[in-house]
């Protein structure tokens, strides 16, 4: 990636239309990507993904993807599991049909299990999931995200360390979920921290291939309640910016606000007003 790119979690608020018209609105609005939301379900089909890639094409709006909600690659029944992967799977599949550059999912619970156990369940699914696209041709960078409740396998290091350890998978670093799984990763000195540790364990190169979300969260001790508007949280998002002009960072940033295009809008001239 060229530089540091905006956008939303879905079709912008602003626009009727469908997926493609979302694509073309995003541009219009004077911003540069667009997630796909697979959250629910893969909503998109075969006949309409080429209006989709020929729509981002177009416009020049990079696309990403959030994979179903309905994931759990840690899953006690081996037929939820099967399933799990093969959501991911899909979404994938369709993702890429459409010129999707990387597709983000929640990787799944701990089930009472241990952190190192439930670690080494997960990575051997997820290297299924990459083997299975690769054997394809599908080459969309596959995206863990750290995840907002502590019950959810997906803090920070565990996900650096996924991103590590296999082939074509490198974090979705989601700034509002790691501050309420915590409480921290809220401070200066943290958010450089975050990207220093990207660096020295997965190269400086992904620093030039970030995939962020951010939104600001409601949390509770259990962490994360629901989203909100980033200037009705407690989320330091103008320092959080200052560190990614510090690191001169390149990849996505998607807005997940409940305002997704005010959000992505104003981030975008935040970090274009940073000396």
């Amino acid at each position: 990636m060229h530089k540091l790119l905006f956008g939303t979690a879905g079709i912008p608020l602003s626009c009727d239309g469908n997926t493609s018209d979302g694509v073309k609105h995003v541009r219009v609005l004077g911003l540069d990507a667009m997630e796909l939301e697979f959250v629910h379900s893969v909503n998109i089909s075969e006949k309409t993904a080429p209006l989709v890639k020929k729509a981002a094409d177009d416009n020049s709006v990079v696309l990403t993807c959030h994979a179903p909600y309905y994931i759990n690659l840690n899953a006690q029944d081996s037929a939820k599991m099967k399933a799990s992967i093969q959501r991911l799977i899909t979404a994938a599949r369709v993702a890429w049909s459409c010129s999707a550059w990387g597709v983000a999912f929640h990787p799944g619970f701990y089930m009472k299990k241990s952190k190192e156990e439930t670690y080494k369940i997960i990575k051997e699914n997820i290297r299924t999931v990459v083997e299975t696209l690769k054997q394809e041709g599908n080459d969309i960078w596959i995206r863990p995200e750290i995840t907002g409740k502590r019950s959810q396998f997906g803090d920070f290091e565990e996900i650096v360390r996924l991103s590590q350890e296999l082939e074509h998978v490198l974090p979705c670093i989601d700034y509002g979920h790691m501050h309420a799984r915590e409480g921290k990763f809220n401070r200066t000195e943290e958010f450089r921290l975050v990207l220093e540790k990207i660096e020295k364990t997965l190269g400086k190169e992904s620093l030039d291939n970030m995939h962020i979300q951010i939104a600001g969260i409601e949390y509770t001790e259990a962490g994360e309640r629901r989203h909100i508007n980033l200037e009705d949280s407690d989320l330091n998002f103008l320092d959080l910016i200052e560190s990614w002009k510090d690191f001169n960072i390149k990849g996505v940033v998607i807005s997940e606000s409940p305002n997704i295009e005010g959000d992505a809008l104003m981030l975008k001239r935040l970090y274009k007003n940073v000396e």
